[in-house]
């Protein structure tokens, strides 16, 4: 590339000159390409061991002057067709220019006037994004490239100095990460080591720490483990390594690409060596940690953070934390964990203003809220840029009225609530308590103890979202919440609150558009409908049956995703006795997509990760019960569904929604601290458990009986105790008794530290999930192909490969459009066209070089049954199975037939059908093929009244001849086959002579002509026939296949520049004089026009004579009987990326030798 002109003062120090004129010089960098010796490997050793390679470009093309000795390095370049291209520009538009200067200082001044004028213009067509990145960072990004064989769309997040331990030796080089892979680069004295891992492959990631090198990064895959160490910032490259391996896995789940989020603010100035995607990466890690620490939406973005104190006027007294402010709040965390927190959504705040500084209170800004709350923030190191920016957001937030400035419910009771949750989302339908047998009366739902606790934290540290959030409202909280602040209370802890609050009326508009629709969602929702709560009298009746049915439908129709899971009933269920309608679809919305995310998707991955995280934990906390639990395989049976329905399907309900409560409040810790807690307390008995069922038996019967001895409702029959037995009753377990042992025993699980094992678990679960995907679509396909099951394994992994390949890399469809969840496995994953040419360019039995994707294009034509552009895997695999026939000459010749001649879609559907009869003819294995050739023949005498398939034009037939031997351009019998198809074309041509005298007496008419193209003289190595009838088109014949073959030479030629020149040509459908052909039809191999040969469409012969005729040469019948290698394909297919980067430096090579 061009860049701004450097003062080099010495030219030749660790450089090459390759080419030089009077004004310019060629230079290569010592240790690149071929030769060099000592110097050139210690010179290459050092660039890449001290990253100067990242600085300095392999070539670079500097310009001087007669008698000057400074020169100025005027343009670099990663590879030698690069810098070629520069030079050839300078030779062609300044040489004859510089050459009119008389002076010299003119010379250079208008040099560098000309390149600083063509990266001004280049710099107008670059995308910001790459504007923002270094100079240094994007010359890294190309070596990157050149190295790995990387498309320009494959993005580097930034690249780190490390050793790679390749056996036990290590080897000292560069880590690239980028968005989609794990590169590694190193050269040492002429060694070469190269790596590139798919994230997508990565099974587990972690740091070890060894006693005989230092703390390494271990990247494990199915097959290898990879160790990285000798790291100047291991933390730092481990956390970009996990949020990259984090972005593929989303990718496996969601089939969506990583895009860069614009929504994040700007640096302030470009950062050294930092790339945008990094900063980009870096930001949404601190936007998750900042939505999770306060329970935020998920298109919060965190502006920025500083260090300040928060005046508290319940302990009259400083405290010292951080402030956060985003788009839409500003919140507070106290230093020391659960002193103090703050939440204040801008929506109410009324007044913000500078307070005067003083000793004391340096620095104070006061903030005010509509309902009449003063927050005192102090110690703000820059408050005149904080309240701008806060002015700011202000300006951009809508004024509404706050939705809790309506009356709020001090006191209440159970009845209150149950009529509460039916109410339609008019809120117009009253019920009448009669209506509801059984339930309790307003005296006995009173809570006076709890709910004077609550009244009291209240006046002290306010209500709303605005409360202080301290331990004093841990401690009530675990203590339970008065059924009458239940639903308020969660709303407030979950955030669901806030995004109710800014969408007004979103969820009545769900109702609308949801309902009456039928979807699989509905269906699954209606079968579950009555298997919620049945047990509660609330559910009992076809009111609450209605609320439940619109909320969850409102919910699939909102995240169709997710849609409708199992599970989700139960909880919903919950939510509506304590809540409205529209406030339990905001719980619900919390829930799935924030506080348990992807628990509630087609596959659970959420739960089975915390299922795998749950095991981690009993492995650590209790050893010893891991060994007999893991010998049982009790644990990932039970935890499942305590973790999906937060207990409430396996304990009381009375006990369970207090595990809610404190769900809401603390996260998924607190049902792990209360899952470990339950098997401690059950230790003794699970250890002397001889199966599964007797430890099933003895967790089902302890959930059971834990109660809640403070509840003054009547109690709600359970199912489970129906597992109860034995004469004597179990002895009853108190929830707050086990709540209080779980924060006792297990209290010291951090949050953070659960969010890095599941990370751990994520890898494994979502591989495993894969690996099962896999196995499914294998068994399901297998009686329908013809390889074998680990063969078919591989195609499924080169398959997904190319799918998810184009998530990322682009492709003519959207990821949307190849991937339905909805549909069987086998059928989920779709590729394009250009995806399937590139796969059967890999695996295909019949290379036709240049024409090879004419055949694909073809091929894929047929596969792609609704035309809809794209093909699933099973189809992917039937059109391989018929290109790989076993031991049947007959099927390998019928598949060349509908793909390799000028057929439209009707005609090439037509041949299939017509020799479908062959499949039934199949020649055992060890049979001569002359016996093949006698069986075969038998077929063709029986179907010659058919005359389908046929091949109404020589030019068709001729087109036919040269596909065939263009696929036998590269076997080791060229020679023979190319005899063998001469001769049979020879005897076909005679063939359909002979039939033409049997047709209209061999009329023509004069526009019925076509006109071949000429053809190359050249001499031909086949045997010469005796001038007779048909003598001509056998010519025809001979000089097409010169053509061929001096077609595969050029081609092979062409090849060696890395270029690609496709030597076919559109043929129109006048020419032809058949109206059937498409207008996208390719003819393979066809020149220029042969002027003085003319044919007649008369000539015709049908498919089942070429196949007769093609049987009598054994040649022919042992290429076509020849048993594919399809493992051999598989495997170079999979190391396509490090076979087209050695082609890419043999490239250079070559061309180093042809211009030195």
């Amino acid at each position: 590339m061009w860049i701004t002109p450097e003062e080099v003062l010495l030219a030749n120090a660790l450089w090459v000159s390759e080419r030089a004129n009077p004004f310019f010089i060629l230079q290569r960098r010592k240790g690149h390409g071929r030769g060099g010796g000592f110097t050139g490997l210690l010179v290459g050793t050092l660039d890449v061991v001290l990253d100067s390679s990242a600085r300095v470009a392999p070539y670079r093309i500097l310009h001087q002057t007669g008698d000057s000795q400074v020169f100025w390095n005027i343009a670099c370049g990663s590879s030698r067709k690069e810098i070629t291209e520069h030079w050839e520009w300078l030779e062609a538009n300044l040489l004859q220019t510089l050459s009119i200067f008389d002076n010299e200082e003119d010379i250079t001044t208008f040099v560098k006037g000309k390149i600083q004028g063509i990266i001004a213009e280049e710099n107008k067509n670059k995308q910001t994004l790459e504007d923002e990145d270094s100079g240094k960072f994007r010359e890294a990004e190309l070596k990157m490239r050149k190295l790995f064989g990387m498309p320009d769309e494959e993005k580097l997040v930034n690249y780190y100095s490390c050793s790679y331990f390749k056996g036990r030796v290590p080897r000292q080089g560069w880590v690239y990460l980028s968005v989609n892979h794990l590169c590694f680069y190193s050269f040492l004295l002429g060694k070469e080591v190269t790596l590139v891992v798919q994230w997508t492959d990565v099974t587990q990631l972690e740091k070890d720490a060894a006693v005989l090198f230092p703390e390494s990064i271990r990247v494990s895959t199915r097959d290898t483990e990879h160790y990285f160490s000798m790291f100047l910032n291991i933390n730092e490259t481990f956390k970009l390594m996990e949020q990259l391996a984090n972005i593929a896995m989303r990718q496996l789940l969601d089939n969506e690409s990583f895009s860069v989020d614009r929504s994040l603010p700007k640096p302030c100035k470009t950062l050294k060596n930092v790339s945008t995607l990094k900063r980009d990466l870096d930001a949404r890690a601190k936007n998750e940690r900042y939505r999770a620490m306060f329970r935020l939406t998920q298109d919060e973005r965190l502006d920025g953070h500083t260090d300040c104190t928060l005046w508290t006027p319940f302990a009259k007294m400083h405290v010292v934390g951080q402030m956060f402010v985003s788009n839409n709040y500003i919140c507070f965390a106290s230093r020391e964990e659960d002193l103090c927190q703050l939440i204040i959504p801008l929506r109410e705040v009324s007044i913000v203003e500078k307070a005067d500084s003083s000793s004391v209170l340096p620095s104070p800004l006061s903030i005010s809220t509509k309902n009449k709350m003063t927050f005192l923030f102090a110690n703000l190191r820059d408050r005149d840029f904080l309240v701008q920016r806060i002015s700011d957001f202000l300006q951009r937030t809508p004024d509404r009225v706050w939705s809790d400035s309506k009356e709020v419910l001090v006191s209440g009771s159970l009845v209150d609530i149950y009529v509460r949750f039916i109410h339609p989302v008019c809120g117009s339908f009253q019920l009448q308590i009669s209506n509801i047998p059984g339930l309790p009366t307003a005296t006995q739902g009173l809570d006076p103890p709890r709910q004077e606790s609550w009244n009291i934290h209240f006046f002290e540290f306010g209500r709303g979202v605005c409360m202080y959030r301290t331990s004093k409202t841990r401690e009530l909280v675990l203590n339970g919440i008065p059924e009458s602040l239940r639903g308020e209370l969660w709303l407030l802890f979950s955030g669901a609150q806030n995004e109710m609050d800014t969408h007004p009326g979103y969820y009545s508009e769900l109702v609308e558009q949801a309902m009456g629709r039928c979807t699989l969602a509905t269906e699954e929702i209606e079968r579950d409908l009555h298997r919620s709560m049945p047990e509660h009298r609330a559910f009992q009746n076809e009111m609450g049956i209605a609320a439940l049915r619109r909320v969850l439908t409102a919910y699939a129709f909102r995240n169709p995703n997710i849609g409708y899971c199992q599970a989700m009933n139960i909880v919903t269920s919950v939510l509506l006795l304590y809540c409205t309608e529209e406030q339990a679809f905001w719980l619900l919305v919390a829930l799935c997509e924030r506080m348990l995310p992807d628990y509630y998707n087609t596959r659970v991955v959420g739960a089975l990760v915390d299922q795998a995280v749950f095991e981690e934990l009993t492995r650590e906390c209790l050893p010893l019960l891991y060994e007999r639990m893991q010998e049982l395989g009790v644990i990932s049976t039970i935890s499942l569904s305590w973790f999906l329905t937060l207990f409430l399907s396996v304990m009381p309900f009375d006990s369970a929604v207090l595990l809610v409560d404190c769900f809401f409040y603390e996260g998924i810790k607190v049902i792990f601290q209360v899952s470990l807690a339950v098997l401690h307390a059950n230790m003794e008995q699970l250890l002397s458990c001889s199966d599964e069922g007797e430890a099933m038996t003895i967790l089902g019967r302890y959930l059971d009986n834990v109660v809640n001895k403070q509840t003054v409702s009547a109690p709600i029959p359970h199912l489970h105790a129906l597992l109860t037995s034995g004469d004597e009753p179990p002895p009853e377990i108190d929830i707050f008794e086990l709540i209080k042992a779980s924060y006792e025993k297990f209290g010291s699980l951090r949050s953070d530290v659960i969010e890095q094992m599941r990370f751990k678990q994520r890898l494994k679960v979502i591989q495993s999930l894969e690996d099962t995907a896999k196995r499914s679509v294998v068994r399901a396909i297998m009686t329908d192909s013809a390889f074998s099951l680990e063969e078919l394994e591989e195609l499924y992994v080169l398959f997904k490969a190319k799918h998810i390949m184009s998530c990322y890399w682009g492709a003519s469809t959207t990821a949307a459009e190849r991937h339905d969840p909805s549909l069987a496995y086998l059928e989920q994953y779709r590729i394009d066209r250009g995806q399937f040419s590139q796969l059967f360019t890999a695996l295909a039995p019949w290379g036709c070089g240049a024409h090879t994707p004419t055949l694909a294009a073809r091929l894929f034509r047929l596969l792609d049954q609704n035309k809809d552009g794209l093909i699933n895997f099973k189809e992917f695999v039937t059109g391989l199975s018929k290109l790989c026939p076993r031991n049947a000459t007959a099927d390998g010749l019928k598949d060349v037939s509908p793909v390799s001649t000028a057929l439209c879609p009707e005609e090439a559907e037509s041949a299939l059908e017509a020799t479908q009869f062959f499949t039934d003819d199949v020649t055992p294995q060890g049979r001569s093929c002359h016996g093949h050739t006698r069986s075969s023949l038998n077929c063709v005498r029986s179907s010659l009244q058919r005359r389908v398939c046929v091949f109404p034009i020589q030019e068709q037939f001729i087109e036919l001849c040269k596909t065939l031997y263009n696929m036998f351009s590269e076997d080791p019998l060229e020679q023979e086959l190319y005899h063998s198809i001469a001769t049979v074309a020879s005897l076909l041509l005679r063939i359909g002579e002979v039939g033409k005298k049997f047709s209209n007496n061999g009329a023509r008419k004069p526009d019925s002509l076509c006109t071949l193209s000429p053809a190359v003289d050249s001499p031909l190595p086949v045997k010469e026939e005796p001038a007779g009838e048909g003598s001509s088109a056998e010519a025809q014949v001979t000089k097409a296949l010169e053509e061929a073959q001096l077609e595969v030479t050029t081609t092979e030629e062409e090849a060696k520049d890395d270029t690609s020149v496709s030597s076919y040509s559109m043929v129109s459908a006048g020419s032809l004089q058949c109206e059937d052909i498409a207008d996208d039809t390719v003819l393979i191999g066809c020149g220029d026009q042969r002027p003085g040969s003319v044919l007649d469409v008369d000539w015709a012969i049908t498919f089942e004579q070429v196949l007769a005729s093609m049987l009598t040469e054994p040649p022919l019948v042992d290429y076509f009987e020849k048993k594919l290698d399809i493992r051999a394909k598989m495997a170079a297919c999979r190391f396509q990326r490090a076979v087209e980067r050695q082609v890419s430096s043999s490239s250079e090579h070559e061309f180093s030798q042809l211009s030195g």
